[in-house]
């Protein structure tokens, strides 16, 4: 059995993953995201390796997710071929829809920014890495990944991310607990759910650290299974499935899909930005190159969208009335001492700009739970003891740049591939 290891530009778990599939008897594959579709076709599984693919540029897995050959992946996996997404192979699942399995392939789930609270202090943002404790979803039904696996078996193996909190809809959580698409859960080392940092690492709802499809051929997982020997059992069972599905005498069956009933129209509420009167705006450009900017740049133009991108972090200083008189100075006396920290921006190479709110096709992304600028707050507060600062939010700021007369057209192309922000995890603000 030809087990395809599949790469990105950025993608680092290569050989931890082809010695796991080795381990169970399986042949691994190198597939580079440029090779030849053929060398894709001939094997009998996929597997989306762990790293950080295009430097998680916009945000983890979406630049790979609009790579042409996750298109030849849906053809495959509509045949039955098992695909798992490690780590940023999941990301790249959940941006690509091929989790939960819509006919459609809509995205309807955010693997986000981690989320480390406790007794409401931030922990920190951004990577984590440690060994974690999962087992079986109690809402799991059928996954070709789990064969062998009881409700009480707990598996011990290492998390490594920076975006894999799970966001998901109350409705569509819903679905996905009727389903039983929610295969793994953190737990602790008895097997308890419990629903706090460092249990759960990141602060994915319900604990979910994997999910798969309606097919079951398909799992987004965010642990690292390949990287220690207890994951094999997830490895075997891929074997096992394919023997199955595949071998001499196996049945032929239809794949089944999840039935989509969500208006595009309702996803996408993109409202005015309206700075508050009680703040101040900081917007950073870089001195340096932009490979964000440039990189969702050469995607867009591969897609036929002749555009020039631009990206700015946007911070919005939201004040204290009590510590803030009418005359502004003690507002400039803040943002001064802000700007002296460092903390906001690198001098050497970013600088400030003043706002430009009279250029069109300028949008303003935000997290809707804004992890980062209630950590910078904490730590200007706290740290630096800088008094006044109620709240601080951040966002970044992409300018679309096209021919005035297919501005709007080339927009509305850009939104549907939801490149620039995904719309269960982020806000989005015309900034005009």
């Amino acid at each position: 059995m030809k087990i395809a290891m599949v790469q990105f530009p950025g993608s680092n778990c290569e050989r931890e993953t082809s010695l796991a599939i080795q381990r169970v008897g399986m042949v691994p594959i190198e597939f580079l995201w440029n090779d030849s579709i053929d060398k894709l076709l001939a094997c009998d599984g996929y597997v989306i390796v762990g790293g950080f693919s295009y430097e998680d540029r916009s945000r983890a897995g979406i630049i790979a997710a609009l790579d042409p050959i996750i298109q030849v992946l849906k053809t495959q996996t509509a045949l039955g071929k098992p695909l798992l997404g490690i780590c940023n192979g999941a990301q790249i699942l959940i941006e690509a829809g091929l989790v939960p399995g819509f006919a459609s392939h809509a995205v309807e789930i955010a693997l986000t920014d981690n989320k480390r609270i406790k007794q409401g202090q931030v922990l920190g943002t951004g990577y984590y890495n440690a060994w974690i404790n999962l087992k079986l979803a109690t809402t799991q039904r059928y996954s070709a990944f789990i064969h062998g696996l009881t409700a009480t078996s707990i598996l011990r193996m290492p998390v490594a991310h920076a975006e894999g909190r799970f966001v998901i809809s109350k409705a569509l959580l819903a679905r996905i607990e009727a389903h039983g698409l929610a295969i793994f859960q953190y737990c602790t080392e008895a097997g308890d759910i419990v629903n706090e940092f460092p249990v759960n690492p990141n602060g994915s709802v319900n604990n979910i650290a994997a999910i798969g499809n309606v097919a079951g051929n398909v799992l987004a997982i965010m642990p690292h299974p390949e990287r220690t020997a207890v994951g094999d059992v997830i490895f075997h069972s891929m074997r096992e499935y394919i023997a199955a599905r595949f071998g001499k005498h196996a049945p032929s069956t239809s794949l089944a899909q999840l039935p989509h009933d969500s208006q595009p129209a309702e996803r996408f509420d993109i409202k005015p930005f309206k700075k508050r009167s009680d703040s101040d705006e900081l917007l950073i450009e870089l001195m340096i190159t932009d490979n964000h900017a440039l990189s969702v740049e050469g995607i867009l133009k591969k897609r036929g969208l002749s555009v020039h991108i631009q990206r700015r972090i946007h911070w919005e200083i939201i004040y204290e009335h009590s510590k803030i008189s009418d005359d502004s100075s003690d507002s400039l006396d803040i943002i001064e001492k802000i700007q002296a920290s460092g903390l906001l921006y690198n001098e050497r190479k970013e600088c400030l700009i003043p706002p430009s709110i009279q250029l069109p096709g300028q949008f303003l992304v935000r997290a809707k739970e804004d992890l980062l600028g209630r950590q910078k707050q904490q730590q200007l507060t706290e740290q630096f003891g800088i008094p006044g600062i109620a709240c601080i939010q951040h966002g970044i700021l992409w300018q679309i740049s096209a021919a005035p007369a297919y501005l709007d057209s080339v927009v509305e192309e850009i939104f549907k591939l939801h490149i620039l922000f995904n719309p269960f995890s982020h806000e989005c603000f015309v900034y005009e």
